[in-house]
């Protein structure tokens, strides 16, 4: 097993599923932070910010997806390095940049070096506040849950206030662009590694990585753009 996971299958193998394990998260990420462009004070984020922090098979998640983050990290690293050193000097022998590569395919390290970065902002402005040191702006509001009234914490005047700030927001954008050209390669990437790829797949698979990217840049950046200008005060 060892071997297996230590050979470069085994390792774009890994890197396949952790990513495609992370796509999904993505998803349901996105999905929570479009309600704060509902116009409701907040409510209805820091209900389905309750619900991510109080559900037990999130708790769970939560570590798993920690270990899939440096699964895949770690792994993208070491094979970028390790194809470099296989292929020398041969990449510098022709000076012609090769065909049918993506720019993205080509820069995927330097992507996943940048949105790596993000993270680790990312987790400094939420995440340590809310599970660690906590932030007089989380203090306790009162909202409806199932018409319960139900006492949370206030995690939406904590988003609201880091993106009243103008550099935050365009980290956040470009962090987001950078995650969608990541993706617009990783997507039909890591299904090919898994075997679900062929002649004709590949094609949909390559429209649906792009369409996916696509609405994952969109989105993570129009939300901090709009929280900026329309949310604040």
């Amino acid at each position: 097993m060892s071997s297996t996971l230590g050979s470069s299958i085994g390792k774009k193998l890994l890197m396949s599923l952790s990513g495609l394990f992370l796509i999904m998260f993505l998803l349901v990420h996105l999905t929570v932070n479009s309600f704060l462009l509902i116009p409701d004070g907040g409510e209805f984020f820091n209900a389905g910010a309750h619900f991510m922090a109080t559900t037990p098979a999130i708790r769970v998640i939560e570590p798993l997806l920690a270990i899939g983050f440096l699964v895949h990290i770690l792994y993208g690293v070491k094979l970028t390095l390790e194809n470099r050193k296989a292929r020398g000097s041969a990449r510098y022998a022709s000076g012609k940049k090769t065909t049918g590569v993506t720019w993205a395919s080509q820069n995927m390290l330097v992507l996943g070096i940048t949105v790596g970065a993000f993270l680790v902002l990312h987790i400094a402005h939420f995440w340590v506040k809310m599970k660690l040191t906590g932030d007089p702006l989380l203090e306790h509001t009162a909202i409806s849950i199932g018409g319960v009234e139900t006492e949370v914490e206030n995690a939406y005047a904590l988003v609201n206030h880091t993106f009243s700030y103008l550099w935050i927001v365009i980290v956040y954008v470009v962090a987001a662009v950078g995650l969608a050209i990541h993706l617009s390669h990783g997507f039909w990437s890591a299904f090919q590694t898994i075997g679900f790829s062929n002649q004709i797949w590949r094609k949909r698979l390559t429209v649906l990585g792009n369409l996916f990217a696509i609405l994952i840049g969109f989105g993570f950046s129009i939300i901090p753009i709009l929280q900026y200008l329309f949310y604040q005060g």
